[in-house]
C-alpha cells in the first residue's frame, strides 16, 4: 500500500520540488550563480571531448539526472513520512 501511496503523491512532489526550485533560483544568488557555473561546466566538457564521446557525456548526464530525481522524491516523501512521526509522537 505504501508503495501505492507513493505513486498517487509523486507528480504532487514532483510539482513541489519544481516549484521550489524555480524559487530558489529567484531568491538565492548563490544557487542561481551555482546552476549557471554548471551549466557553464558542461558545455566546456562537451566543447573540449572528441566527437565520439558526446554521446557517452550525454548518457552520463541522463543518468546523474535520473538518479537525482530518484533522490529527491524519496527524500521529500521521507521529509513527510518524518513529519508525520514527529507530530504523532508530540500529540502524544
Amino acid at each position: 500500500m505504501i508503495n501505492s501511496i507513493e505513486v498517487l503523491i509523486e507528480p504532487l512532489v514532483r510539482t513541489r520540488l519544481k516549484s521550489l526550485y524555480n524559487e530558489l533560483l529567484k531568491s538565492n544568488p548563490h544557487y542561481a550563480q551555482l546552476a549557471i557555473e554548471r551549466d557553464q561546466y558542461f558545455k566546456q566538457l562537451l566543447d573540449s571531448i572528441p566527437g565520439d564521446l558526446e554521446h557517452t557525456l550525454f548518457l552520463h548526464k541522463d543518468a546523474q539526472i535520473s538518479l537525482q530525481n530518484i533522490q529527491e522524491v524519496k527524500l521529500y516523501l521521507q521529509g513527510f513520512k518524518d513529519a508525520l512521526y514527529l507530530n504523532s509522537e508530540i500529540n502524544l
